[in-house]
């Protein structure tokens, strides 16, 4: 496959990724070599290790079993991230699915064999542990990852028990989950006679034509009432497969395996969701109030919430400019910065064409340190475009950093996980304001930043809420599409205001967020993570000096510390509530900025 695709009307050419970087192919000897070898290291590490891990503790080899478990993960992590890259590329590919599918079941396969390990690393007494860590240095690295593993020993069953829910997750979770991917990307939306998909449709939402907007929300709302039976089963499903596990492993809240696996205390979480809960209405009420006025209304229909202002630069943006764009932005805040950035646009390490079954939405896939990230986008030329590149950049240059803390070490808990891609559309952001002169179209900018904002912090905290109703009232029978629909409304009243009407059609729209899905409660990481960028870059702004050094050892530490190590040579505490009110007031500011210059 080429580095970059043919010709892409208007946006130039857009790059596709390359993903011999992994292996030439399903069928190629490199491949199927590596399956072999992956089969070879699990039996072998079985073999060598199951039942020993106590007496090597003791005896001074436990470090041994830790590099051959880590070389385990990569050859395991890079089989697997090559299937899912190409099912993302195409999820409607029936041989693609059935690669993934196939896959998925041999790793799981793998992995069973190695389920001990974690088991057993557990039962190692506190005191013997702490021995082998003054003994080895190397061993003592490892000290977070070993502490994160204690959390979670009140909630670890027998092994037997432990090897059946690992096993079924081939037929569980998993199975639901590309279900849902595989139906979501099917479906067609019929707007004013053309027939798009998902991606195409949603961009409409924020077209400068409000009749266009409008056509673009009745068709996702058909579509999505004449498939919300299928996702009403899903979510059902997916919530009790959750509460099952949760009772039998003893968790307390709903969400308390989430923040396990965040390394982040429940209370910092509901510190985070009460204090974005209580700015509602200095946020996003009072917000979409202005914005109704300014569209000489009292409120504005769903479709219109993320309608462009009329003086906003609605241009479009090709795919080179958009590049330029991101890495000058980068470059002002460090030439280093930049330079981790620029192989991802010649490497063919980005995938940015929308349409043909790929998945919808943005990621970056981190694959495992001795390869490289994947970054996927679905670009149409907006600036908002322009801004998922940064974010998703952002997430690149982070795992690059980190592949160096080694397959355990460099995988970054979510609440930090966001912390550089939200950075780094920060400073695209603040390199277009300063290029905008026109006073409208500065306005424009600041507008569009907010509501981007708003999305991030207010939205996600409300899908958050949502989760945490939906879980709660499945857990006294299976819900109907009507309670999920009216639990939806319900949140988003709170959350938006009176001036966001919430159109008929519109309390379907839970159906198609994938986090939902994937990843339950995934959803306040993007919360905390703007709000910590925030007060980042308000430390930022105020001494510069050694700011960029280090953010970069924030950034290289991976997993390898907990938030509040990383976070206090910037003077900041998540657990203050100040830290949240810090984050929150540069919202605020751009709000009270938008009100003052008000046309």
């Amino acid at each position: 496959m080429s580095a970059a695709s043919q010709g892409h009307n208007q946006f130039g050419n857009l790059p596709v990724w390359d993903l011999d970087d992994l292996y030439p192919g399903k069928d190629s000897p490199q491949f199927q070599a590596a399956l072999a070898e992956a089969k070879n290291l699990a039996s072998k590490f079985e073999a060598d290790y199951k039942g020993k891990l106590v007496e090597l503790t003791r005896s001074g080899g436990l470090i041994r079993a830790i590099r051959d478990s880590e070389a385990m993960e990569e050859l395991g992590g890079r089989i697997g991230s090559f299937a899912f890259l190409q099912y993302a590329q195409n999820t409607t590919d029936p041989e693609r699915a059935k690669f993934m599918g196939d896959i998925n079941e041999a790793l799981t396969a793998l992995s069973t064999k190695t389920l001990f390990f974690t088991l057993e690393l557990n039962r190692i007494e506190d005191s013997d542990l702490e021995a082998a860590f003054a003994a080895d240095a190397e061993l003592a690295r490892y000290r977070i990852w070993f502490a994160d593993l204690r959390k979670a020993k009140p909630h670890q069953l027998d092994d037997r028990l432990e090897e059946l829910f690992h096993d079924k997750s081939v037929t569980a979770f998993s199975a639901w989950n590309r279900l849902y991917d595989e139906t979501l990307s099917s479906l067609k939306f019929d707007v004013n006679g053309e027939s798009l998909d998902l991606e195409a449709t949603l961009h409409l939402l924020s077209d400068p034509d409000a009749g266009q907007r409008e056509a673009a929300f009745h068709a996702l709302s058909r579509t999505f009432k004449d498939n919300v039976r299928l996702f009403t089963h899903i979510t059902n499903v997916l919530a009790k497969d959750k509460e099952i596990s949760d009772r039998w492993r003893g968790y307390e809240d709903i969400a308390d395996s989430r923040h396990m696996a965040n390394s982040i205390e429940r209370e910092v979480v509901d510190a985070l969701q009460q204090a974005v809960q209580d700015a509602y209405p200095r946020l996003s009420h009072r917000y979409y109030k202005m914005k109704a006025k300014w569209f000489g209304k009292d409120q504005l229909n769903a479709w219109d919430r993320n309608a462009p202002l009329p003086t906003s630069d609605e241009r479009i943006w090709d795919w080179d400019s958009a590049v330029s764009t991101v890495l000058d932005a980068y470059g002002r805040f460090s030439p280093e910065l930049a330079d981790i950035a620029k192989p991802f646009f010649n490497s063919g390490w980005i995938d940015a064409p929308a349409g043909n079954g790929k998945r919808s939405g943005a990621f970056a896939h981190p694959t495992v340190p001795s390869a490289h990230p994947y970054l996927m986008l679905n670009y149409l030329g907006r600036t908002r475009d322009i801004m998922t590149l940064a974010h998703e950049l952002g997430h690149g240059v982070h795992q690059r950093l980190a592949a160096a803390q080694g397959p355990i070490l460099a995988n970054t808990p979510l609440t930090l996980a966001e912390t550089a891609s939200v950075f780094g559309e920060m400073l695209t952001f603040r390199a277009l304001l300063e290029q905008t002169t026109d006073p409208k179209q500065r306005f424009a900018l600041l507008s569009s930043k907010v509501e981007d904002m708003l999305n991030t912090v207010v939205r996600q905290i409300a899908f958050y809420t949502f989760e945490r109703k939906v879980h709660t009232a499945r857990r006294q029978g299976e819900l109907r599409a009507e309670e999920i629909n009216a639990l939806w409304l319900d949140v988003q009243a709170e959350s938006l205001g009176e001036a966001i009407i919430a159109n008929d059609g519109y309390e379907v729209f839970w159906t198609y967020i994938p986090h939902f899905i994937h990843s339950p409660f995934y959803v306040y990481a993007y919360a905390f993570g703007d709000c910590l960028v925030n007060s980042l870059y308000a430390q930022y702004e105020k001494a510069s000096t050694g700011f960029a050094e280090r953010y970069f050892e924030l950034l290289k530490a991976g997993g390898s510390k907990h938030h509040s190590e990383l976070l206090a040579p910037f003077g900041l505490d998540a657990k203050d509530p100040q830290f949240w009110s810090l984050g929150l007031s540069m919202i605020e500011g751009l709000i009270d900025e938008l009100e003052a210059t008000s046309p």
